[in-house]
Protein backbone atom coordinates (compact mmCIF):
# COMPACT_ATOMS: atom_id res chain seq x y z
CA UNK A 1 0.00 0.00 0.00
CA UNK A 2 1.36 3.34 -0.94
CA UNK A 3 1.69 5.44 2.17
CA UNK A 4 -1.68 7.18 2.50
CA UNK A 5 -0.69 8.65 5.84
CA UNK A 6 2.69 8.81 7.54
CA UNK A 7 3.42 7.21 10.89
CA UNK A 8 3.25 10.66 12.50
CA UNK A 9 -0.11 11.37 10.87
CA UNK A 10 -1.32 7.98 12.04
CA UNK A 11 -0.39 8.94 15.62
CA UNK A 12 -2.32 12.21 15.25
CA UNK A 13 -5.42 10.36 14.07
CA UNK A 14 -5.15 7.82 16.90
CA UNK A 15 -4.86 10.72 19.36
CA UNK A 16 -8.02 12.20 17.83
CA UNK A 17 -9.80 8.86 18.35
CA UNK A 18 -8.72 8.80 21.99
CA UNK A 19 -9.84 12.42 22.43
CA UNK A 20 -13.18 11.76 20.71
CA UNK A 21 -13.86 8.82 23.01
CA UNK A 22 -13.02 10.61 26.28
CA UNK A 23 -16.44 12.25 26.51
CA UNK A 24 -18.56 9.40 25.19
CA UNK A 25 -19.26 5.73 25.71
CA UNK A 26 -19.22 5.43 21.91
CA UNK A 27 -16.41 3.84 19.91
CA UNK A 28 -14.73 5.19 16.78
CA UNK A 29 -12.54 3.18 14.41
CA UNK A 30 -10.75 4.13 11.20
CA UNK A 31 -10.11 1.47 8.56
CA UNK A 32 -7.88 2.07 5.54
CA UNK A 33 -7.31 -0.28 2.62
CA UNK A 34 -6.24 0.07 -0.99
CA UNK A 35 -9.27 -1.36 -2.78
CA UNK A 36 -12.93 -1.54 -1.89
CA UNK A 37 -13.78 -5.24 -1.85
CA UNK A 38 -17.50 -4.67 -2.35
CA UNK A 39 -19.73 -3.03 -4.93
CA UNK A 40 -19.94 0.13 -2.86
CA UNK A 41 -18.09 1.57 0.14
CA UNK A 42 -21.08 1.42 2.51
CA UNK A 43 -21.34 -2.33 1.99
CA UNK A 44 -17.62 -2.69 2.62
CA UNK A 45 -17.75 -0.45 5.70
CA UNK A 46 -20.52 -2.67 7.08
CA UNK A 47 -18.39 -5.77 6.42
CA UNK A 48 -15.35 -4.29 8.18
CA UNK A 49 -17.61 -3.10 11.01
CA UNK A 50 -18.62 -6.74 11.55
CA UNK A 51 -15.06 -8.08 11.09
CA UNK A 52 -13.86 -5.72 13.82
CA UNK A 53 -16.73 -6.83 16.09
CA UNK A 54 -18.00 -3.27 16.30
CA UNK A 55 -21.59 -4.56 16.36
CA UNK A 56 -20.85 -6.08 19.76
CA UNK A 57 -20.48 -2.82 21.67
CA UNK A 58 -22.89 -2.73 24.58
CA UNK A 59 -24.87 0.30 23.39
CA UNK A 60 -24.47 -0.40 19.63
CA UNK A 61 -22.73 2.96 19.32
CA UNK A 62 -19.63 2.16 17.33
CA UNK A 63 -18.77 4.16 14.22
CA UNK A 64 -16.34 3.19 11.48
CA UNK A 65 -14.73 5.62 9.06
CA UNK A 66 -13.77 3.63 5.97
CA UNK A 67 -11.29 4.66 3.26
CA UNK A 68 -10.40 2.74 0.08
CA UNK A 69 -7.34 4.70 -1.05
CA UNK A 70 -6.78 3.58 -4.63
CA UNK A 71 -10.49 3.45 -5.41
CA UNK A 72 -11.08 6.93 -3.92
CA UNK A 73 -14.04 5.69 -1.88
CA UNK A 74 -15.18 6.74 1.58
CA UNK A 75 -17.95 5.65 3.91
CA UNK A 76 -19.04 6.12 7.48
CA UNK A 77 -21.14 3.46 9.15
CA UNK A 78 -22.61 3.57 12.63
CA UNK A 79 -24.10 0.88 14.80
CA UNK A 80 -27.83 0.58 15.43
CA UNK A 81 -27.70 2.73 18.56
CA UNK A 82 -26.14 5.79 16.95
CA UNK A 83 -27.90 5.34 13.60
CA UNK A 84 -31.21 5.52 15.43
CA UNK A 85 -30.19 8.92 16.84
CA UNK A 86 -28.57 10.73 13.89
CA UNK A 87 -29.88 11.12 10.39
CA UNK A 88 -28.07 10.31 7.16
CA UNK A 89 -27.48 14.05 6.72
CA UNK A 90 -24.92 13.97 9.54
CA UNK A 91 -22.92 11.16 7.95
CA UNK A 92 -23.16 12.87 4.54
CA UNK A 93 -21.82 16.15 5.96
CA UNK A 94 -18.87 14.33 7.49
CA UNK A 95 -18.14 12.62 4.17
CA UNK A 96 -18.27 15.99 2.41
CA UNK A 97 -15.84 17.43 4.95
CA UNK A 98 -13.44 14.52 4.48
CA UNK A 99 -13.72 14.78 0.71
CA UNK A 100 -12.85 18.49 0.82
CA UNK A 101 -9.65 17.80 2.78
CA UNK A 102 -8.78 14.71 0.75
CA UNK A 103 -9.10 16.61 -2.53
CA UNK A 104 -6.57 19.09 -1.15
CA UNK A 105 -4.24 16.19 -0.27
CA UNK A 106 -4.71 16.69 3.49
CA UNK A 107 -5.74 13.19 4.52
CA UNK A 108 -4.64 13.62 8.13
CA UNK A 109 -6.88 16.64 8.78
CA UNK A 110 -9.81 15.09 6.93
CA UNK A 111 -9.70 11.98 9.09
CA UNK A 112 -8.94 13.86 12.31
CA UNK A 113 -11.81 16.32 11.84
CA UNK A 114 -14.29 13.57 10.96
CA UNK A 115 -13.24 11.55 14.02
CA UNK A 116 -13.65 14.56 16.31
CA UNK A 117 -17.05 15.50 14.84
CA UNK A 118 -18.27 11.92 15.20
CA UNK A 119 -17.02 11.96 18.80
CA UNK A 120 -19.03 15.13 19.49
CA UNK A 121 -22.16 13.57 18.04
CA UNK A 122 -21.62 10.38 20.07
CA UNK A 123 -21.14 12.50 23.21
CA UNK A 124 -24.49 14.18 22.56
CA UNK A 125 -26.38 10.88 22.62
CA UNK A 126 -24.01 8.60 24.54
CA UNK A 127 -22.16 10.64 27.18
CA UNK A 128 -19.26 9.13 29.04
CA UNK A 129 -20.29 6.97 31.98
CA UNK A 130 -18.20 6.49 35.11
CA UNK A 131 -17.94 2.77 34.50
CA UNK A 132 -17.20 3.18 30.77
CA UNK A 133 -14.74 0.72 29.27
CA UNK A 134 -12.93 1.24 25.98
CA UNK A 135 -14.50 -1.70 24.16
CA UNK A 136 -12.49 -1.46 20.92
CA UNK A 137 -8.95 -0.68 19.90
CA UNK A 138 -8.16 2.94 19.04
CA UNK A 139 -5.57 1.84 16.48
CA UNK A 140 -6.23 2.35 12.78
CA UNK A 141 -6.92 -0.95 11.07
CA UNK A 142 -5.50 -1.61 7.65
CA UNK A 143 -6.82 -3.94 4.98
CA UNK A 144 -4.89 -5.97 2.46
CA UNK A 145 -2.10 -4.22 0.67
CA UNK A 146 -2.34 -3.98 -3.09
CA UNK A 147 0.98 -3.30 -4.75
CA UNK A 148 -0.50 -3.07 -8.24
Amino acid sequence: MARFITKEEEKTIISAIKEAETATSGEVRVHIEDRCKADDPITRAREVFAELNMHETELKNGVIIYVAVKDHKLAIWGGEGINAKVGQDFWDRELELMTKYFQAGDFETGLKEAVLHVGEKLKEFFPYQEDDVNELSDEISFGDRDDA
